[in-house]
């Protein structure tokens, strides 16, 4: 028998064993005593001191690793090179993470139908195409991680036309950009219709869209519906463009904390034709930037029509909108009309225009207007009361905010009978499994060692992970409020500590059962006070975005936490086990706190009661 040499056989055995932890999962591993579960299981028998059962869901987040790639990815993250094998990293410990798009350079020379299809890179598709139509139909719908771009597609077409149609719907976390988009194109049109619907943080982007076009049209429908936080970007959209007519229908209605920004949109344009209609209605908190909309542009009609009604507060700012413009005609019909005001800002609007048309009918409240433009602007029927009643200066500050019913309540509903409005409890966040220890410990979390960690996940050309993973990082760097004591946590072995570090050994985490009564009313049935109503102290944990699954966790002094078991109020049938936590001392918390506007009151006047949501948890003393 032939010996490999002794330093060929580390090498060899090493490539074994990273081949078996990435492509071959180990046989009976749920046994294996060296599994992150295995060793989480011992070491909760160790750290808590009472014979209650563990808990099924916490332990269900625990890292799904074998033992084989538990020690291979260790490996991997002790040597800094956990990168090179990210993909297979983020599949077998179920992180999040996004794909890494290799640029797609086919040529498509007749019509195209993309139908249930998912995380590309279009790189100059359909360019200098005449004629024909590319569809995306039923594209990347229900995908836990989407990551699309588009890059010069169109670019240089004639007459070429695009439908993107019932598009990465239900998606989480979806990452899109399309850059030079259509620019130089000549004619067609482009058309986004039931384009994101129900996302949950969208990031999406359209940079350098149509520049330089002549004649395209773009149309926005049922974009963004119902969709949950996250921002999108239209930058260098329609610049230098010609007769080109955009229109926003029914864009974002119903979106919870979407910020949208305008930047140098249709500027140097000539004969733009932008229509805002139904745009962000009934929205929650939408932040809108127009900045240098329009500006220089020639002969442009901009309309905005039933904008932000009916929205719950939000913010837009108009910055240099339509400066330096020719022969603009700006209409503002029906515009921000809500009983919940926000605020908007007018900066530098329309300055050094000539012959220009800006027109304000039926306008809402709370407006600021710095350095405006004074001649050739009208306001028809324009308010300063809400339609609620509450008076506004034109400075004016927030009056009344809209919270969502049962978010907050008061101690004393919590008995047996009451019937009440339960909020939407849901966990719309991804889902993802805690990292072992072993793994979690050899990776950096801190702002300062924040372009190692967006090398090691992949986010130098990504700005949704870039963004998630440094406001995730400031929050948990934020100095603590008065008497907190907080941590962030990304193992179940580390929330143990910290729960134990506040609590002592004798702890027990409480979370509610299920989802079921959310946005409906329910009854309360039975109620358990824990240790006995007492007055005690807690830790709440709380989900963030990160690629790993991680917990903002923090402790909670003086606070009463109930369970009680929650039913139909018309079958009164047990459907949830709810827990609640009562905050008994509020003197500390903000005037504008939403609990004091859904309550009518004030800090250190009344507890503060909410139920604890879908996947976030407290931790008590056990009884």
């Amino acid at each position: 028998m032939h010996r490999l040499p002794a330093p060929l056989l580390v090498p060899l055995y090493l490539s074994i064993f990273l081949l078996s932890a990435f492509n071959v999962p180990a046989a009976g591993d749920e046994d294996n005593p060296f599994t992150p579960r295995a060793f989480l299981s011992r070491y909760w028998n160790k750290e808590v001191r009472n014979d209650l059962p563990k808990p099924t869901f916490l332990f269900s987040k625990a890292s799904p690793l074998t033992a084989v790639q538990s020690a291979a990815f260790a490996k991997l993250a002790a040597q800094n090179t956990l990168s090179s094998r990210l993909p297979q990293f983020c599949s077998a410990a179920n992180l999040l993470c996004f794909p890494d798009l290799a640029p797609s350079l086919a040529k498509h020379n007749k019509d195209s139908n993309f139908a249930v299809y998912s995380n590309r890179n279009f790189t100059t598709y359909g360019s200098k195409r005449a004629g024909g139509i590319d569809s995306f139909k039923n594209y990347s719908n229900d995908e836990n991680i989407l990551v699309d771009s588009f890059r010069r597609y169109s670019h240089g077409a004639l007459s070429h036309a695009d439908r993107f149609s019932t598009y990465g719907i239900d998606t989480n976390v979806p990452d899109q950009g399309f850059n030079t988009y259509a620019s130089k194109a000549i004619g067609g049109n482009g058309k986004f219709t039931t384009y994101e619907q129900s996302t949950n943080v969208p990031n999406l982007r359209f940079t350098s869209y149509s520049t330089d076009a002549t004649g395209r049209s773009q149309v926005f429908k049922s974009y963004s519906e119902n969709a949950n936080a996250g921002d999108q970007s239209f930058a260098n959209y329609g610049k230098r463009g010609n007769g080109g007519p955009n229109e926003f229908s029914a864009y974002g209605t119903n979106a919870n904390v979407i910020g949208s920004g305008f930047s140098s949109y249709g500027s140097d344009g000539n004969g733009a034709n932008d229509t805002f209609t139904n745009y962000g209605n009934e929205q929650n908190d939408p932040q809108n930037n127009f900045r240098s909309y329009g500006e220089g542009g020639n002969g442009a009609i901009e309309s905005f029509s039933s904008y932000r009604d009916q929205a719950n507060v939000g913010d837009d700012s108009f910055q240099s909108y339509s400066k330096n413009s020719n022969s603009a005609k700006v209409n503002f019909a029906n515009y921000g009309k809500s009983a919940n005001v926000g605020s908007d800002k007018f900066s530098g609007y329309g300055q050094n225009g000539n012959a220009q048309s800006v027109g304000f009918k039926i306008y809402g409240v709370n407006t600021t207007f710095k350095d405006y433009a004074k001649r050739g602007i009208s306001f028809a029927q324009y308010s300063n009361v809400s339609s609620g009643g509450a008076k506004m200066s034109v400075n004016g500050s927030l009056a009344q905010r809209w919270v969502e019913p049962g978010k907050f309540f008061r101690e004393s509903m919590l008995r047996k009978g009451t019937v009440m409005a339960m909020p939407d409890i849901k966990d719309k966040m991804p889902k993802r499994s805690f990292l072992p220890r072993s793994i979690l410990s050899k990776l950096p979390f801190s702002s300062s060692k924040l372009g190692v960690m967006k090398k090691i996940f992949h986010a130098e050309d990504n700005s949704s992970m870039e963004t998630m993973m440094t406001e995730t990082l400031r929050e948990c760097e934020r100095a603590p409020s008065a008497g907190e004591t907080k941590r962030c946590v990304g193992s179940v072995e580390d929330m143990l500590d910290f729960a134990t570090s506040v609590l002592g050994r004798n702890v027990v985490v409480r979370a509610t059962e299920n989802t079921k009564g959310s946005k409906g009313n329910i009854m309360i049935g039975a109620v358990k006070a824990v240790e006995g109503g007492k007055v005690t102290k807690s830790v709440s944990c709380h989900q963030s975005l990160f690629p790993y699954l991680l917990y903002y966790c923090h402790s909670v002094p003086k606070v009463r936490v109930y369970e009680a078991e929650l039913l139909d109020p018309r079958s009164t049938a047990n459907i949830n086990h709810g827990v609640a936590i009562c905050h008994l001392d509020t003197s500390a918390w903000s005037p504008s706190h939403g609990a004091f506007i859904a309550l009518g009151s004030a800090p250190g006047r009344v507890e503060v009661c909410h139920w604890i949501f879908e996947n976030d948890m407290t931790w008590t003393v056990a009884d």
